[in-house]
């Protein structure tokens, strides 16, 4: 029996809806998992067969991360740090851009020429360290937003994009009387979303990840970040997990003991509270994030 069209249309797509959502189960597990485990019996946990809900259901694993005093300091900090240095990165790599970007610039070529050598050529943290102190950006917070709003590679990529906007938008503001900075301002920066959702989302996850920093230029307990708390907390547990053996944890959950945490279970508790708040932002972002990748793929 020979099948329409209509028909053959409604199989194909049975079967990629079916496909794609394979595929969102398959890219869904981890997380899942990892939710199921920082919701669960620690001690339970380390018998393994947790998939996508807990066992033996508990808050404890969360009240231990809560329980720090300066958690709420960190949260603070990371929240004004990362909303700085986003700002403020975008700022600085989307003027650099647009004067990249502009023809009648004579030295394009050999600014950026010098701005991919940097990001080659590094003196190394040493160095750096004496820097940051000689310029009284150690245990400051300034450390935190203030090195990196230049980055040769987000100039780079918004140079790129704006590079592929159409002249008659500069030319026809220029006849209106617009000086540079409004036609950047007014006539540029609106139709740049894509590319600056995208660079923006760049920086705030890795300023949100980035606990180096706190470690070696900011040690202070007012100046600590949400990143470098949750380390300390797991590199607690790790400790305290090695001064046992199993033996030990074994008879621990036999007595029915529910207050020991361990790595695996902190480790799941951490990922999912460092994670939530980038998820929050991203589905606004979603749109201009995915058009900013896909025109920058395509201009580059």
């Amino acid at each position: 029996m020979k099948l329409s069209a209509r028909t053959w249309d409604r199989i194909f797509i049975f079967l990629n809806t079916l496909f794609m959502l394979i595929i969102v189960l398959f890219m869904l597990y981890p997380f899942i998992n990892t939710l199921a485990i920082s919701l669960n019996n620690a001690l339970d946990s380390i018998k393994g067969g947790i998939y996508i809900w807990p066992r033996i259901f508990t808050l404890h694993n969360y009240n231990t991360v809560f329980r720090n005093n300066l958690l709420t300091t960190a949260f603070i900090n990371s929240i004004l740090r990362t909303v700085l240095s986003t700002t403020g990165g975008l700022f600085v790599s989307s003027v650099a851009g647009y004067v990249l970007s502009r023809k009648e610039f004579i030295l394009t070529k050999y600014v950026t020429i010098f701005f991919v050598l940097t990001m080659y050529v590094s003196a190394g943290l040493i160095p750096q360290y004496f820097l940051y102190r000689s310029l009284g950006l150690i245990n400051n917070f300034n450390v935190y937003w203030i090195p990196g709003l230049f980055s040769a590679f987000h100039v780079i990529v918004i140079r790129t994009y704006m590079s592929g906007l159409p002249d008659s938008l500069v030319e026809a503001a220029r006849i209106d009387g617009a000086g540079e900075f409004r036609t950047y301002l007014q006539i540029i920066l609106p139709i740049c979303k894509p590319v600056l959702a995208t660079v923006g989302l760049w920086i705030a996850v890795g300023n949100w990840n980035d606990w180096f920093t706190s470690f070696i230029f900011a040690s202070k307990e007012q100046f600590t970040t949400l990143q470098y708390e949750l380390m300390k907390i797991l590199s607690s547990s790790m400790a305290q997990m090695t001064s046992q053996d199993s033996s030990a944890l074994a008879a621990q959950y036999a007595s029915g003991a529910r207050d020991t945490i361990t790595p695996q279970a902190i480790r799941a508790t951490i990922t999912i509270i460092a994670a939530v708040p980038i998820l929050c932002v991203y589905p606004f972002l979603q749109k201009h994030f995915v058009k900013g990748v896909h025109v920058g793929s395509v201009k580059g």
